[in-house]
């Protein structure tokens, strides 16, 4: 059974926690290939600082020096109208066909607004979902909404079963030893502050190249 990985957000900009996730999926996954997919226009976070086209690449060579299995997958941003992932796993289930494992990864922040989302409930019948927690950003019940503790409770499995079946299960993950958030970055990146360990070098050299997060 081929498994598929998917990990979405902003990436304004993304950085050494994203990579630091997708390392984590690849070694208790062992996807064929985590699609990593910048979002276009996600209806929950307004004002997005760099465009499309540099998320884009910036995902792109934050994977570049990497041997991960990672391909960027644009088709968020392509869109239009606003980006809600049940659209966008109802699209990746129908060109995989019903047979192929397909895990979309979620950090824990995400973990903790997942009730707030479109739809999340039926994130099921697309996709499993394996979230990852971080430093100060748990993801035991306490801190997530009961009806998706429940859920996943209910759902839950080994990475090994994600693997093995199309969708429908869940599995927390250990904790990333590493907190880095997209906010962060960019208020050091106003003030001046070194970015060169919370980005991968190539993302930080696009950074400084084009400018990006600076105040005007």
């Amino acid at each position: 059974m081929r498994c598929i990985a998917v990990l979405g957000g902003s990436f304004d900009p993304i950085h050494c926690a994203h990579v630091a996730l997708v390392r984590l999926a690849v070694g208790e996954l062992q996807p064929e290939t985590v699609r990593v997919m910048p979002a276009g226009n996600p209806w929950q976070k307004q004002g997005l600082q760099a465009s499309g086209a540099d998320r884009i690449e910036m995902a792109r060579l934050a994977f570049q020096v990497t041997a991960l299995p990672v391909t960027i997958d644009d088709r968020e941003v392509r869109r239009t109208t606003p980006t809600y992932t049940i659209d966008t796993l109802r699209e990746l289930r129908r060109e995989l066909g019903p047979d192929a494992s397909i895990v979309f990864l979620l950090g824990a922040d995400q973990l903790q607004r997942l009730h707030t989302w479109r739809e999340w409930h039926r994130l099921f019948d697309f996709a499993h979902l394996f979230a990852v927690s971080r430093p100060g950003c748990p993801t035991d019940a306490g801190h997530v909404d009961a009806a998706v503790a429940e859920e996943f409770a209910r759902r839950k499995a080994a990475p090994a079963d994600l693997r093995a079946t199309p969708h429908g299960l869940a599995c927390v993950s250990g904790a990333l030893a590493i907190d880095i958030s997209a906010t962060d970055i960019r208020a050091a990146a106003a003030s001046g502050a070194p970015l060169d360990k919370l980005v991968p070098g190539p993302v930080l050299d696009y950074i400084q190249q084009h400018h990006l997060y600076k105040k005007i």
